[in-house]
């Protein structure tokens, strides 16, 4: 197997720079959807079912693209074709979504027009977001591997700066932040609206820019020799996750925790900010929309958190050592959240939440990408290993509405049932083996 070259920073920058739009797309999705849902009518103890579609739709298409990328060869490249598909998708359905309450149709019907458009709005974001982590899987050696996925942390994180501060930007230039029962405000709208058009023009960036590997020179790269194409080809998804590295379970268990919490947090956020900050559970007030603008500059001080502890980790020797710091970290963020009543204090508990997300955005992908090499099926393996990201989502889900009845139906008490899920993941990190 012949040694992957190094990469120049702006080769490495180039891979991952579309990743910038698609994260923009995702965060606000994120901070928007339990605010839009909310408006349109729904109950608080119903809110998490609606984030059920979103992982569902991530364990359904990721190993799709993941396992048809593996097998696909244009002159465009493997990876890139369903990245632009994806983007181009996701930004018909940007326009769309915000729009639900906007179109006369009564609680239900816009409550349904709302739910199919967020399954298609994540399953594009998904088909857009999954080539990158392949990107780098294919055309990165282990040694620049770690700088790649940061660099790409720092791009995500960059991103949902952008995406989470949009509303707050638009009511503070006077986009009215406000609306009748039952529509979204268009403040909201025009942030996806925008949101849309850099998305496809980060994209377009990257395809322009990258240029992947012919089949030849993959194989020789990754350690895929022909006398095992035949295999190669046949394998299915049960014989790949039977042969697995014990690391990619491992990591996956630590992953069913963080991602559980961080459900949480972007399901009950709006909610427990409004309860503790604002003092109100009307979605149908100015302050519930003041609460819903807030929590995306939360969320985007979560990000810049995040991008200043991306450029720390690299620093620790032990990385397992800085995977479980980073966790327990934003352990304690969540914690104190129910406690803090200014809205700027509010700043230091998502400054630490922000810890735990950037060594989740990392670090998986580079424990699981390293134990995989020589193994093949690169793109199929990441797609499986999506599942370990969308199925504590889908059971955190299910349960949310049981939870937050168990927790007195406080939404800022679950931010303390998302605590307790970082730090079970952080004694979790203890069992992976570090190659």
């Amino acid at each position: 197997m012949k040694q992957k070259p190094n990469l120049p920073f702006w080769g490495l920058w180039n891979l991952s720079f579309g990743f910038f739009g698609v994260q923009i797309a995702y965060a606000l999705q994120s901070a928007n959807i339990s605010r839009i849902f909310a408006t349109l009518g729904a109950d608080p103890h119903n809110l998490s079912y609606f984030w059920i579609l979103p992982p569902l739709m991530g364990i359904l298409v990721q190993p799709i693209v993941g396992t048809l990328s593996d097998k696909t060869w244009t002159r465009f490249g493997r990876r890139i074709p369903y990245l632009f598909i994806g983007a181009a998708t996701a930004v018909l359905v940007m326009c769309l979504l915000p729009n639900a309450g906007s179109l006369g149709l009564a609680v239900s019907a816009a409550m349904m027009f709302g739910l199919i458009a967020l399954m298609f709005l994540d399953t594009s974001i998904n088909m857009a977001m999954q080539p990158f982590k392949m990107l780098v899987g294919d055309m990165v050696n282990e040694e620049q591997k770690t700088k790649a996925y940061s660099i790409q942390s720092f791009l995500c994180n960059a991103g949902s700066v952008v995406g989470f501060l949009f509303p707050f930007f638009f009511t503070y230039i006077g986009i009215s932040n406000v609306a009748e029962k039952g529509v979204v405000p268009d403040s909201v709208i025009w942030s996806f609206y925008i949101g849309a058009a850099i998305l496809i023009l980060c994209v377009i960036y990257t395809t322009l820019k990258v240029k992947e590997w012919n089949p030849q020179e993959y194989a020789e790269y990754n350690g895929v020799a022909e006398s095992k194409k035949e295999e190669e080809d046949s394998a299915n998804w049960l014989t790949l996750l039977r042969k697995a590295p014990s690391t990619f379970w491992k990591v996956g268990l630590v992953q069913f925790f963080c991602w559980a919490a961080f459900l949480y947090m972007w399901n009950y956020s709006t909610g427990a900010i409004a309860e503790t900050v604002w003092n109100t559970t009307d979605p149908a007030s100015e302050a519930f929309q003041e609460a819903g603008n807030w929590v995306g500059v939360l969320f985007a001080v979560q990000a810049i958190g995040s991008v200043i502890w991306a450029a720390v980790l690299p620093q620790f020797k032990n990385t397992k050592a800085a995977y479980a710091f980073s966790l327990i970290l934003g352990g304690i963020g969540f914690a104190v959240v129910p406690f803090i009543h200014d809205a700027y204090l509010q700043f230091i508990p998502f400054l630490l939440i922000g810890c735990a997300w950037a060594a989740m955005l990392a670090m998986p992908f580079t424990f699981v990408t390293n134990a995989l090499q020589g193994y093949g099926h690169m793109g199929a393996y990441l797609g499986l290993f999506n599942g370990t990201i969308c199925i504590p989502q889908i059971v955190a889900a299910l349960c949310g509405g049981v939870v937050l009845s168990l927790v007195g139906s406080h939404q800022s008490t679950m931010m303390v049932v998302a605590a307790c899920l970082l730090v079970i993941g952080a004694f979790c990190v203890t069992v992976i083996r570090q190659k």
